[in-house]
């Protein structure tokens, strides 16, 4: 029996299960009937680098009070997420893993085969990038996440 990705990475559980959506007024109530509370938040992201490219956006992001549940809506700017939903439709966009350092695990990942979608370091203790799975796994989309005290 072969090792899964998630034992070769040591990326530990999934931290986070993540949903775009088009308009998150209209869409969380149907979540909240399915996951409970929701407390959102807007964010004016500045300087992202998508696929090697700065862009900026402002995101409308809900957060479940009950477990590992995210909703994003785009507000401005061209995003994956907009990207995503031209292409899906509303969904399942990504799952994230919490990491201890996001550059040393997208470097073993790009290695692997994984391609880097999106990637911000807003601190020294705290970044995140969207990577898309090779091929033969889909090319789905995870998150990894630094968050360090």
């Amino acid at each position: 029996m072969s090792e899964s990705p998630n034992h070769a990475f040591n990326l530990g559980p999934i931290d986070q299960v993540a949903y775009v959506v088009e308009d998150l007024d209209r869409a969380l109530p149907h979540y909240t009937a399915l996951f409970g509370p929701f407390n959102v938040n807007e964010y004016a992201l500045q300087g992202l680098l998508s696929r090697g490219t700065s862009i900026d956006c402002r995101l409308k992001i809900a957060t479940s009070q009950s477990g590992p549940i995210e909703l994003i809506q785009v507000v401005e700017g061209e995003t994956l997420h907009s990207e995503h939903l031209r292409r899906h439709g509303e969904g399942l966009h990504h799952v994230r893993f919490r990491v201890d350092d996001v550059d040393a695990t997208l470097a073993m990942l790009t290695d692997a085969g994984y391609e880097t979608l999106l990637y911000k370091r807003f601190t020294p203790t705290l970044a995140f990038a969207y990577l898309a799975t090779p091929e033969v796994q889909g090319g789905s989309v995870i998150e990894l996440f630094e968050s360090r005290s």
